[in-house]
């Protein structure tokens, strides 16, 4: 009898539909004539998965008693003998009450495998063993019940079972995952939307890489060598020209065919001065890239397809994206191209695609910033052409018996002079011209093979020779270089027009515009150094690139700006034709940081408006607010000691209880005027120790009555590192503001758990609530939401407790609470000194 088979329903969380999944596969064999058992299911209470065990046969479960308590696990052995085609077992990591047949649930699904018994069964992520750590690092809950990894990969299929966050909430808070008095508790902690979401993003990560297993065992099964790439890492090869926005939305559209696919950007400079590319367009193509979703690099090198397959097979790239040539068909005398190159380089690991564009055979455009360097290959094959090419023209006309004249010869070593100009400059052509005029007195000249000249008429014609060869080397150089000088002048007018566009439009970042001067000037790193005054010592106002310089004289390059700020640039000795453009770019950092001062000086500014506001509203407050309970206290008093009523006992006592109660009012609106005075004057000072919640909640409970909330602080919870009095201070003012908008059948609920290092107070109301886009608006000074009267307060409770908890180091959010109302949930730091007793989530026990 053969092994039975293993099929896994995978979910983020408890409630995403597992168990509804596994009876619905039920139902489907079942009705096809499949012998289909429920060997263990546990509905737990909620409706829908229990009508779904109807029309199945439920095998009896095994009855077991551990320390007085009746439990009811598996009864394995009546599965083996009842021996149906598929048994139906729920929550493989279960851990079995002490005296079953196994310890663990999922050791009782590999004896009904082992009988040849198809298995369906369920899992949550958080249950993998591996990854307990990553759950209780997001969750704050150690998963005690586990299964072993290897155990669900060996799984004939898995099956993921996903439900957005949000439909998992709202399934939670319809209660059909737990019951009422769970949901608010569950909501606030194991179910909160960051958990849920972190919990299904390893879901599909771990279910993807189980796809990619199945598909490397397939293809041993069937002996399939070729390569199947079903992750690709692209690289796009740029060159700052326009066709570099068509090959990366090219890659962006190969990425997406493949799963975990990812695109990278790299354009290669070389190391001799000013970038080839136009720095506007590299920006325009490295913002797209990104957008994208990949990343841009810059690399330097001066073999661009040796550097870009060395930066390909770097970062274990599958395929390379080249863009076909912009030359003319007479460029390509110069050498194959740097597509062909890299496709001939490459090997059989790496795929070139060459990617057709509009701007094919329309010509490179001149060469920029290069100056009037010609490059070492140039300048070789001038050379080359100068030397050996009369050589070999000379040899070539020896041996031809063809009587073409001295003019006709001398025409054609003059073709091999301009050649070497066009090729290496002036001083190759000059070589050729004298080596080709000896050549041509040698070969050519009665008497042959002697350096003499018989003819005065071909004395003249070697001079005129010579004469002609040297002027066109010297204007055919003359016009390389004015080539060139032309180019580079166009790519500093782009960068000085693109460093004068972004002045205006305000766009570069300090950080950003020093590393262009990086990219731009091939350097290693680039710092912005400035001091107070000619003595005082150089500080790095920003940097880029490794070790970068502390004082001007220690850089490759410097630049100074004004007389106490330098750009100084490690790496090499720029030429001093390159100085120009990066005065510009020096002059524009220093821009930069006087519009980051600028900044600063406005926020500073925008500051003491809010203060002013703040006073304004102040005094608005003194005005109205604080008048109305003095003039209830001064109303009160002037009717105790008017002569002409005489007051009852019960009178007087009502009369001094509006008393009491407008003193306490007025003094818990000054002090709230006072704490928002000491949190806008940077006065806080908290004393931080680590207290109990529960020595300080209670605390603050004492302005509201005794009835309208309900406390939660369980003594389990870990100490927090805070000022007990601001704490006091932060939470009546939080509990006083939910009983005020609360109903008063319904009493407000104070509840604090412990979330991994964190502990959250929650305060839930079942009032109004607030809308989302109102829900920040609540915290500022002075704002009371909706319909609040005048005289209910000045708008500084919440304002006033976020300032003290912030001071405290923690935060204060307001949530909307399920089914209506708000909840304030405050978060603190606990205490390192004593750790967090193991705790029971209502999450934990249920999957």
């Amino acid at each position: 009898m053969g092994r039975g088979k293993l099929r896994i329903y995978l979910g983020a969380a408890p409630g995403v539909g597992k168990t509804y999944a596994m009876l619905s596969e039920a139902h489907r064999r079942v009705e096809r004539g499949t012998d289909c058992v429920v060997a263990f299911v546990e509905h737990h209470d909620r409706p829908r998965t229990e009508v779904m065990l109807h029309g199945l046969e439920q095998v009896a479960r095994k009855n077991l008693e551990y320390r007085g308590t009746a439990f009811t696990e598996m009864d394995v052995d009546a599965v083996l003998a009842r021996h149906p085609a598929v048994a139906l077992v729920d929550e493989l990591a279960h851990t079995n009450v002490p005296g079953s047949r196994n310890a663990k649930r999922w050791r009782d699904v590999e004896e009904l495998l082992t009988a040849g018994i198809d298995v369906i069964s369920t899992v949550n992520i958080q249950h993998l063993e591996s990854l307990g750590d990553v759950v209780e690092s997001i969750t704050g809950v150690r998963q005690r019940e586990t299964v072993p990894d290897e155990v669900v990969r060996r799984a004939d299929q898995i099956e993921l079972v996903d439900m957005s966050p949000q439909a998992l909430r709202r399934r939670m808070a319809h209660g059909n995952i737990y019951q009422s008095d769970k949901v608010d508790a569950a909501l606030s902690n194991y179910f909160r939307p960051g958990n849920l979401t972190a919990l299904r993003e390893l879901a599909l990560l771990w279910v993807a890489d189980r796809v990619d297993e199945y598909l490397q065992a397939y293809r041993g099964e069937h002996n399939i060598r070729t390569t199947w790439q079903a992750r690709e890492r692209i690289v796009v090869g740029i060159t700052g020209g326009p066709e570099g926005r068509t090959l990366i939305r090219r890659a962006a559209r190969l990425a997406e065919k493949g799963a975990g696919g990812e695109v990278l950007a790299v354009y290669i400079a070389r190391s001799d001065g000013l970038t080839a590319a136009s720095p506007k367009e590299l920006t325009v193509q490295r913002t797209l890239v990104e957008d994208l979703g990949g990343t841009f690099h810059h690399v330097i090198g001066d073999d661009i397809p040796t550097a870009l397959l060395e930066f390909a097979r770097g970062v274990n790239a599958t395929q390379i994206i080249l863009g076909s040539s912009r030359r003319k068909a007479w460029q390509y005398m110069f050498g194959p191209g740097v597509g062909t190159t890299v496709a001939r380089e490459s090997g059989p690991d790496l795929d070139v695609h060459i990617v057709t564009h509009e701007e094919v055979a329309k010509g490179r455009g001149l060469p920029v910033a290069r100056g009037a360097r010609l490059g070492r290959p140039r300048i070789i094959w001038g050379w080359l052409v100068g030397v050996a090419g009369p050589v070999l023209l000379a040899t070539v006309l020896n041996n031809v018996d063809s009587q073409l004249g001295l003019a006709n010869d001398m025409l054609l070593f003059l073709a091999l002079t301009v050649a070497a100009a066009l090729l290496g400059g002036l001083l190759p052509a000059l070589a050729s011209a004298a080596f080709g005029s000896f050549l041509l007195n040698w070969f050519f000249t009665p008497p042959l093979h002697r350096v003499t000249i018989a003819d005065p008429k071909n004395i003249v014609a070697i001079v005129i020779f010579v004469g002609v060869a040297v002027s066109v080397a010297s204007v055919v150089d003359l016009a390389a270089r004015r080539t060139h000088q032309a180019a580079r002048l166009r790519a500093e007018a782009e960068i000085l027009s693109f460093l004068a566009g972004s002045v205006l439009r305000g766009e570069t970042t300090l950080d950003a515009l020093l590393e262009r001067v990086r990219e731009t000037f091939g350097m290693e790193s680039v710092a912005l150094l400035e001091r107070e005054s000619d003595v005082t010592p150089w500080t790095c106002a920003g940097s880029v690139g490794p070790n970068p310089s502390d004082r001007p004289e220690d850089a490759d390059v410097d630049m100074p700006v004004g007389d106490h700020m330098a750009l100084a640039l490690s790496g090499r000795v720029l030429p001093a034709s390159d100085r120009r453009v990066l005065a510009a770019f020096a002059a524009q950092a220093a821009v930069v940081v006087d519009r980051q001062r600028l900044k600063q000086e406005a926020d500073q500014a925008r500051t003491l408006a809010e203060g002013n506001r703040i006073r304004t509203a102040l005094l608005a407050a003194v005005s109205h607010d604080l008048r109305t309970p003095l003039a209830a206290i001064k109303a009160a008093v002037s009717s105790l000691r008017s002569d002409d009523v005489a007051w009852s006992e019960e009178d007087q006592a009502e009369l001094l209880a509006a008393i009491e109660e407008g003193a306490d009012r007025l003094d818990h609106l000054v002090g709230n005027l006072l704490d928002m005075s000491r949190l806008q004057t940077g006065t806080v000072e908290p004393l931080i120790r680590e207290i109990d919640l529960d020595e300080v909640v209670p605390m603050a409970l004492g302005g509201v009555p005794e009835d309208s909330v309900e406390l939660e602080i369980p003594e389990s919870l870990p100490m927090v590192g805070v000022d007990p009095g601001l704490l006091e201070r932060a939470v009546a003012n939080i509990v006083e503001n939910a009983v005020k908008y609360s109903p008063e059948e319904r009493h407000v609920l104070v509840a604090a758990s412990a979330l991994g290092d964190r502990v959250e107070v929650r305060v839930v109301d079942r009032g109004p609530g607030v809308p989302d886009d109102a829900k920040e608006r609540i915290f500022e000074p002075f704002q009371r939401h909706g319909d609040a009267p005048r005289g209910a307060g000045v708008g500084l409770g919440l304002a006033v407790a976020r300032g003290f908890v912030e001071a405290m180091g923690g935060t204060l959010a307001a949530e909307d609470t399920p089914g209506g109302g708000l909840t304030m949930v405050l978060t603190l730091k606990a205490a390192a000194g004593r750790p967090r007793p193991a705790q029971v989530r209502p999450a934990e026990a249920v999957t």
